[in-house]
C-alpha cells in the first residue's frame, strides 16, 4: 500500500510546520526593519512588541496606498464622427494569428477604431475556436512603442530617417545595382501564405540570382528529411488525437509547442472527456527527459537522457518486432513493455510522436507508426501540415556563403538568427560582409540592428494576408486599424523591387477573387476568414448524428458539431528500407555526465514576443516563475549541489545560481528544482535574453541558451553536453515564483482525482463523499445547494430576496478538471478583457501580482519516496462567487456583495483598501493594488516613485498613451488602494442582456461567455445561465453528478463555480482516505488496468 501526497512546493512537502507558520505571513518578503531599529528591535521577543512592529506596517502601508484623489479627467467627443465608428458598439473582424509555424484562425475586437481583443475563430474546422497565450497577448505588441516606426539607413554609425518609401526604394536601388554577379537572398522563416508563397517566386523568377532560405528558431528539419525517406515527400503529415486511443509521446510537447499545439489540445481534449454513463478515454503516455506541460498531462510518464530518445524509439521499434528493449533502467524497460502492449491491442487506433530533430530517430518513429497502423488513421497524409518547410543545412550553407563574400544582399523578414541560430557569432559575422543587408521585421532586434536598411513591415492587425495551416485549410487576414506607424508589408517591397508596382494589398485580393470564384465570393471567404477544402466556412449548424462527439462548449452561442477530422490517406507506401541504417546511425547514450535539453515554453515560444509585458508576467505552467529563464534540475542534482529544499527554499525569493559551459558558450542562471526531471539532465527554455532596443520588459530577462545547441552536419541538435559547477555560484539571483505564497489552512478537497478503474468500480465514491461532507448543513437548511441560499431558483426552493416570480439568470462556472491542460490562455485572455494590471518582477516577488485567475500546479508523490514524482494536477483557480461569501460579511463599507445574478461584485469606488475582505477568502483570489498599476490615481505624471515604494519600470511602459489604447472601455481601471477580483465578466453579462431586450427576447443560457472560458482550447471552462436548464453549464453539472465538487464546501460558502474530478488512465486504484498537508491524501493499491478504447467514445451535449 503506497499513499499520495498533493503538494504545491518543496516547503509544504519537506517543512511543512514552518510552511504553515509561514503561510500566515500577509507579505511574501522580509519586512525592512533594519532601517527603523538596532538588531534588539529584531529579535524582540515580546508579543506585544512584535505585534505593534507588524501593526505598524501593515497600518501605514494601507494607509499610504488608500489616500489617494481620483483626478478629473474629461472625455473628448467625435467633431466629426467617422461613418463606420459608433461609440461604445464594438465591430468584428477575422483575421489569423501566425507565428512560430503556429496559425491560430481568429477574431478581431475592435472598439472605437483600436483592436483590443482576439477570440479563436469557431468557424475553423481544426482549431474551433481556441486559443493560446502568444495569440492572445499579440494584440499588445500592435501598440509597443518600441516598434520601429519609419524606413532607416544606417549612416555610418548613426541611424537616418527616410521620409518615404518612394526614397527608401531609390537609395536600396542604388546599393543593389552594385552587386552584380553576387546572390539575392530572402531570408525567413517558413513561409505558409500562398500569395506570399507568389511573391517570392513571382521574385526570384525576375531578379537575377536571387534565392529564398527559409529557417526556423527551432528547426523540424529532422522530420521534413525523415519522411521525406519514408514517403518520398518531404513535408509533415497531420496528426489526429481525437481518433487515437493511445498517444505516445517521445518528447513531444504537442499540447506546449510542438507543431500546432492549439488544434492538437482540441483534439486531445476529446480523448480525455467522461461520459459518466458509458465511461472510457485514451491512454497518453510520455516518455521525456524534463517535466513539459504536455507529460504533466500524462497518463504514465518516464524519463530518459535527452541523448537516449533515439535508443528508447529503437527498443519501441524492436519490441513490436518482439525483440526484449534494450535499454537500461529497469523502469522505462517495464514501461516499453507495456506501452507496445496497449499499441499492438489498438492497431490503427494510437499514434506516436517524437519531438526529436534527428532524422534518423524520426525515421524509427515512421517505422513504429507503419507498423501500428496509424498512417490513414490517426495520421493523415492527405492534408500535411503547412507550417514548417525549413532545412538546417540550408542555413548553414547560406552562413558559409556570406562570410565567403559570394552573397551580395540579404533580404530578412520574421527571422532573427542573430540571436536564435546555434552559430550566431558566424552568422555576424558574415553578415557584415554582406553590402546591402535589409531588414523587414517590426523592432530592432538583434538581427535588424546590424542590417544597413530597416523597412518596418505593419503588425498582422494592420496588414491584408493568409495561411495554410493544413492543405487546403486557409484563415485569412485583414487589417483592423489604420498602420500606427509609416510601416509598409514585406511583400509590397518585394512587389516593387521586381517591377511590379501593384502594392500588395490589390496583389492579395487580385490573388484569391481569381481562385475563389470572384469579388463576392472572396468577400465572403474574407468575412467568415475562413476557406477550407476548395469552399468558405458555413456558420455552425445545430444537432449531431449519433456517431459524433458534440462540443461541450459553443462559442457563438450556439451548439456546434464536431467531427474528427477526415484522413486523407498515404503520401505513398511506407519505404522502410533506410530504417536500419538509421537504426545503426543512432547508436545509445552520449555516456556519463550532465547533459542540457533547450525547449520552447508556451509564454515565450522561441522567443518573438520577448518583450511582451503579458507573457513575460504569465507563470511558468510547472515552475510558476515569470520573468526569467532559469535552470532547471532534478531533486537529486539539487542534493549533489548541496541545495537544501527546506521553507528557505521556498519562502526567500532569492535562488542559487549556477555556472554552464557548453563548448565556447557560458551563462549563470538561477536553479528552480522541479520533480520528474531526469537525474542528470538539466532543462533551460528558449527565448530569453534579449536586447534591450526590444523595451523596457526585455531588459534583464534571462539568458540567451541558443548557443547551447548544436549541429550534427545535417540538423540542429538542442541538446547537448554540458560542463555544470560543483556547486552553486552564488545564491542572491531573485526569481519571481507565484502560488508559493497561497496557502488553503489545511483544508480538505481542493483536489479530487482518481483513476479509470477505480471510477469504474466505485462510481459514487466522490459523490458520496460530497454527502458526507455536507450532511450537517444539510440537516439544518434542508436541501444544501438551494435552501440555504437567499436567492431564487427555478424549482421553487431558496429565498425570496430578489423573488420576482422569474428567477432571472444565475451565473455559474464549471470546470472539468480532465480537459484542463494547465497552458494559461485562460489567464492572459482575462488580462486582456478586465484590465488587469502588470506590475513587473520587482512587485510580483512581493507577492503583488494582480492576476484575477490562477492556474494552481499540484505535484503528485508517493508517500514513501517523494522525490518521484507520479503526476501533476492543474487546477484554475478564480473567484468562486460563493453565496455564502465570507469576504462579504467582513467588509465595513459594503464594497464586495451579492448581486441578484449569483454574482459576487465590487464596487470599487467604495472601497477603502481595508483588506478585510481578502483576509477572509479562504480561495485566496482577491488581489489589492499595492501601487498605482494602471495611472488610474495619478493619470498622465505616473513616475517610479507614484506608488507604495519604487514601481517597475515596465509599469510606465504599461501605461504610456500608445499602450493603454489596448485597454478595454467597458472595464474600469483600479486605483491604488482598492481590492479587485474575478467578475464572471459582468460588463459581458450587461451586454447580452441589453442585446436580447433589444431584439425583444430572452437571453439564452450559453449566449454570453466569459473571457477564460472563450479563449479556453479544451473546453475546459464552461460559462453560463445555470437557471437555464439547457445551458452547456447546467448541462456539464446534471450529466457528471459522480464527479461533481466545489472546493473546500464543507465550509458552506457555497459556491457557484464546480468542477469535476480528475481522472487518469493510470495502472493505480486510488482510494481516497484523507488528506496530506494542505491537499488530497490517497491510499493507492495496484489493480486492473482499463484497456484503451474498451468503451466507447463519449459524445457530450
Amino acid at each position: 500500500m503506497s499513499t499520495n501526497k498533493y503538494w504545491q512546493s518543496f516547503a509544504e512537502l519537506n517543512d511543512k510546520a514552518r510552511h504553515e507558520q509561514r503561510s500566515q505571513d500577509e507579505f511574501g518578503e522580509q519586512l525592512p526593519f533594519e532601517d527603523l531599529d538596532d538588531k534588539g528591535l529584531l529579535d524582540a521577543k515580546t508579543p506585544r512588541r512584535d505585534f505593534l512592529k507588524y501593526l505598524g506596517f501593515s497600518t501605514a502601508a494601507a494607509t499610504i496606498a488608500a489616500s489617494c484623489k481620483m483626478p478629473v479627467r474629461k472625455a473628448m467627443p467625435y467633431v466629426n464622427r467617422p461613418e463606420t465608428v459608433t461609440p461604445g458598439v464594438a465591430k468584428y473582424y477575422a483575421t489569423t494569428f501566425v507565428q512560430d509555424g503556429e496559425v491560430v484562425p481568429a477574431i478581431a475586437k475592435v472598439r472605437d477604431g483600436r483592436p483590443i481583443k482576439l477570440e479563436g475563430n469557431t468557424l475553423s474546422s481544426l482549431t474551433k475556436g481556441g486559443t493560446s497565450p502568444r495569440m492572445q497577448a499579440a494584440v499588445l505588441d500592435l501598440y509597443d512603442t518600441f516598434r520601429t516606426t519609419h524606413p532607416k539607413h544606417l549612416n555610418g554609425t548613426k541611424w537616418d530617417e527616410i521620409p518615404s518609401y518612394e526614397e527608401f526604394d531609390r537609395i536600396v536601388g542604388q546599393a543593389m545595382a552594385g552587386i552584380a554577379g553576387k546572390q539575392v537572398v530572402l531570408l525567413t522563416s517558413t513561409i505558409n501564405s500562398p500569395s506570399t508563397k507568389q511573391v517570392i517566386t513571382d521574385f526570384i523568377g525576375r531578379v537575377p540570382n536571387a534565392r529564398h532560405v527559409q529557417y526556423d528558431a527551432v528547426s523540424y528539419s529532422g522530420m521534413l528529411l525523415a519522411n521525406e525517406a519514408s514517403f518520398g515527400r518531404r513535408a509533415i503529415p497531420a496528426y489526429n488525437f481525437d481518433r487515437a486511443a493511445v498517444i505516445v509521446s517521445l518528447g513531444a510537447d504537442f499540447l506546449g509547442t510542438w507543431l500546432s499545439p492549439v488544434e492538437f489540445a482540441r483534439q486531445y481534449s476529446y480523448g480525455r472527456k467522461i461520459n459518466e454513463a458509458n465511461p472510457s478515454m485514451s491512454k497518453h503516455y510520455q516518455l521525456e527527459s524534463i517535466l513539459s506541460l504536455t507529460g504533466s498531462n500524462a497518463d504514465e510518464r518516464y524519463t530518459h537522457r535527452p541523448s537516449e530518445t533515439g535508443a528508447v524509439a529503437v527498443a519501441l521499434l524492436n519490441a513490436l518486432n518482439g525483440t526484449a528493449p534494450n535499454v537500461g533502467d529497469a523502469r522505462l524497460k517495464q514501461g516499453i513493455a507495456e506501452i507496445v502492449a496497449d499499441l499492438k491491442a489498438n492497431n490503427g487506433k494510437a499514434v506516436v510522436v517524437c519531438g526529436s530533430n534527428d532524422p534518423n530517430v524520426q525515421q524509427v518513429v515512421n517505422a513504429i507508426n507503419s507498423a501500428i497502423g496509424a498512417y490513414g488513421n490517426t495520421i493523415d497524409w492527405g492534408a500535411p501540415l503547412m507550417t514548417k518547410a525549413a532545412i538546417d543545412k540550408d542555413m548553414a550553407d547560406l552562413v558559409s556563403a556570406m562570410n565567403a563574400g559570394s552573397v551580395g544582399a540579404l533580404l530578412v523578414w520574421d527571422a532573427n538568427p542573430a540571436y536564435d541560430y546555434f552559430n550566431a557569432k558566424d552568422f555576424k559575422t558574415g553578415i557584415a560582409k554582406v553590402p546591402v543587408a535589409v531588414s523587414f521585421n517590426a523592432k530592432m532586434d538583434e538581427t535588424t540592428v546590424l542590417c544597413k536598411f530597416v523597412a518596418p513591415a505593419p503588425h498582422f492587425l494592420e496588414s491584408w494576408g493568409d495561411a495554410e495551416s493544413r492543405a487546403g485549410h486557409i484563415s485569412f487576414i485583414q487589417p483592423t486599424i489604420f498602420p500606427l506607424f509609416k510601416t509598409r508589408p514585406f511583400q509590397t517591397s518585394l512587389l516593387k523591387w521586381s517591377g511590379n508596382n501593384t502594392d500588395y494589398d490589390s496583389y492579395f485580393r487580385q490573388f484569391w477573387s481569381s481562385r475563389i470564384g470572384g469579388e463576392l465570393a472572396f468577400d465572403a471567404a474574407l468575412q467568415n476568414g475562413i476557406w477550407e477544402n476548395g469552399r468558405s466556412a458555413a456558420p455552425a449548424t445545430t444537432g449531431a448524428p449519433a456517431t459524433m462527439v458534440t462540443d461541450t462548449v459553443n462559442k457563438n452561442g450556439t451548439t456546434t458539431t464536431y467531427t474528427p477530422a477526415t484522413t486523407g490517406g498515404n503520401a505513398g507506401s511506407f519505404n522502410g528500407g533506410g530504417v536500419s541504417a538509421a537504426t545503426a546511425a543512432i547508436g545509445g547514450a552520449s555516456g556519463a555526465g550532465d547533459e542540457v535539453v533547450l525547449y520552447q515554453s508556451v509564454m515565450m515560444g522561441s522567443g518573438k514576443q520577448g518583450a511582451n509585458p503579458w507573457l513575460l508576467e504569465l507563470p511558468d505552467p510547472i515552475t510558476k516563475a515569470s520573468w526569467d529563464n532559469f535552470a532547471m534540475i532534478s531533486v537529486s542534482k539539487a542534493k549533489a549541489l548541496g541545495i537544501k529544499l527546506d521553507s528557505d527554499y521556498e519562502y526567500y525569493r532569492e535562488k542559487p545560481s549556477i555556472e554552464l559551459t557548453v563548448g565556447n558558450s557560458k551563462v549563470t542562471l538561477p536553479v528552480i528544482v522541479v520533480p520528474g526531471v531526469e537525474a542528470n539532465t538539466i532543462g533551460i527554455a528558449v527565448g530569453y535574453g534579449r536586447n534591450a532596443e526590444l523595451g523596457k520588459a526585455a531588459e534583464g530577462t534571462g539568458a540567451n541558451v541558443f548557443p547551447f545547441a548544436r549541429f550534427n552536419g545535417t540538423t540542429v541538435d538542442y541538446y547537448n553536453k554540458v560542463t555544470v559547477s560543483g556547486k552553486p555560484v552564488a545564491n542572491d539571483y531573485k526569481v519571481a515564483q507565484t502560488q508559493v505564497h497561497n496557502s488553503y489552512e489545511n483544508r480538505q478537497e481542493v483536489v479530487k482525482e482518481t483513476t479509470m478503474a477505480m471510477f469504474l468500480r466505485e462510481p459514487n465514491r466522490y459523490k458520496e463523499q460530497r454527502e458526507e461532507l455536507t450532511k450537517d448543513y444539510a440537516k439544518t437548511s434542508g436541501d444544501y445547494r438551494h435552501e440555504a441560499t437567499l436567492y431564487a431558483t427555478p424549482d421553487g426552493k431558496g429565498g425570496n430576496v430578489y423573488d420576482h416570480g422569474f428567477p432571472g439568470p444565475k451565473w455559474g462556472m464549471a470546470i472539468d478538471m480532465n480537459s484542463c491542460i494547465g497552458c494559461g490562455a485562460c489567464v492572459v485572455a482575462c488580462h486582456l478583457e478586465n484590465n488587469v494590471p502588470v506590475v513587473g518582477k520587482s512587485e510580483v516577488l512581493r507577492a503583488h501580482e494582480m492576476h484575477w485567475l490562477r492556474i494552481d500546479r499540484y505535484f503528485v508523490s508517493g508517500e514513501n519516496n517523494p522525490d518521484e514524482l507520479k503526476a501533476v494536477v492543474f487546477q484554475p483557480m478564480l473567484c468562486q462567487h460563493c453565496d455564502n461569501a465570507p469576504c462579504e460579511n467582513v467588509c465595513p463599507v459594503a464594497a464586495t456583495m451579492h448581486n441578484s445574478e449569483g454574482v459576487n461584485q465590487m464596487a470599487y469606488n467604495r472601497c477603502i483598501g481595508t483588506r478585510y475582505c481578502a483576509n477572509n477568502c479562504p480561495y485566496k483570489v482577491r488581489r489589492f493594488n499595492w501601487g498605482d498599476y494602471t495611472g488610474a490615481s495619478t493619470h498622465g505624471v505616473l513616475g517610479p516613485n507614484s506608488g507604495v515604494g519604487k514601481l517597475d519600470p515596465v509599469v510606465a511602459q504599461m501605461n504610456d498613451d500608445l499602450t493603454r489604447m489596448v485597454l478595454n472601455p467597458d472595464v474600469v481601471t483600479r486605483s491604488r488602494g482598492v481590492m479587485e477580483k474575478c467578475t464572471f465578466c459582468v460588463q459581458r453579462t450587461q451586454e447580452g442582456k441589453l442585446k436580447a431586450k433589444l431584439e425583444n427576447r430572452a437571453l439564452t443560457g450559453d449566449e454570453v461567455q466569459s473571457a477564460c472560458a472563450q479563449a479556453c482550447p479544451t473546453n475546459a471552462i464552461v460559462f453560463g445561465n445555470a437557471n437555464d436548464k439547457t445551458s452547456a453549464v447546467a448541462q456539464m453539472r446534471q450529466n457528471n453528478p459522480q464527479r461533481l465538487y466545489h472546493v473546500i464546501e464543507q465550509i458552506h460558502t457555497l459556491p457557484n463555480v464546480s468542477y469535476l474530478a480528475k481522472v487518469r488512465n493510470s495502472k493505480e486504484i486510488l482510494e481516497n482516505k484523507e488528506n496530506m498537508g494542505e491537499h488530497a491524501r490517497q491510499d493507492a493499491h495496484e489493480g486492473a488496468e482499463v484497456t484503451p478504447g474498451a468503451h466507447p467514445a463519449p459524445t457530450e451535449k
